[in-house]
């Protein structure tokens, strides 16, 4: 929401289109996933990733905020451009290596299908349902984006948005 709120052009294109709000999604759990880091694991046997050598037993963290931030990878990295999306075969499912916010392969986040069902129907809701305005009288462009890094991510100052009947 807060995304939203900030961006209100792509707020309203969200209204005329589902599969903008299936791009918001990706876009936003791109920027902002729900955990910085998967789950450690162990590797199996030597590897060479990108000159780096990895040895058997080391433990590994995989640090999916700097993926969604990489600018090798995305353009306009820090932009939230969920077009980027649109017509694109990138998923969160685990297939796609630069995008895994719920992680892939084994252990893969076990709430991925309840999560992509209900983010998709109650940010439709939200969006369909009302119409938006930060609390306080800011403006749009005062939202406070810092995050607060820890076991999950969070906002460091939490959003306050008021619903208004359309």
């Amino acid at each position: 929401m807060a995304e939203l709120l900030y961006n209100p052009e792509v707020l309203s294109k969200a209204k005329a289109e589902l599969e903008q709000i299936i791009a918001i999604v990706k876009e936003t759990v791109r920027l902002h996933p729900p955990v910085p880091l998967l789950l450690p694991s162990k590797a199996g046997a030597d590897v060479e990733i990108q000159g780096f050598i990895v040895p058997k037993g080391a433990q590994v963290l995989v640090n999916i905020w700097a993926i969604g931030r990489d600018a090798s990878i995305w353009e306009k990295p820090n932009s939230f451009k969920p077009e980027r999306f649109m017509g694109s075969e990138i998923d969160v499912k685990g297939r796609n290596f630069e995008l895994i916010p719920f992680g892939a392969g084994r252990r893969m986040c076990p709430g991925l299908p309840l999560a992509l069902r209900i983010l998709h129907l109650m940010l439709g809701s939200l969006i369909h349902t009302f119409g938006w305005k930060v609390e306080g009288g800011l403006k749009p462009k005062d939202i406070y984006f810092e995050e607060k890094f820890g076991l999950t991510l969070q906002k460091a100052k939490p959003l306050r948005a008021i619903p208004i009947m359309v």
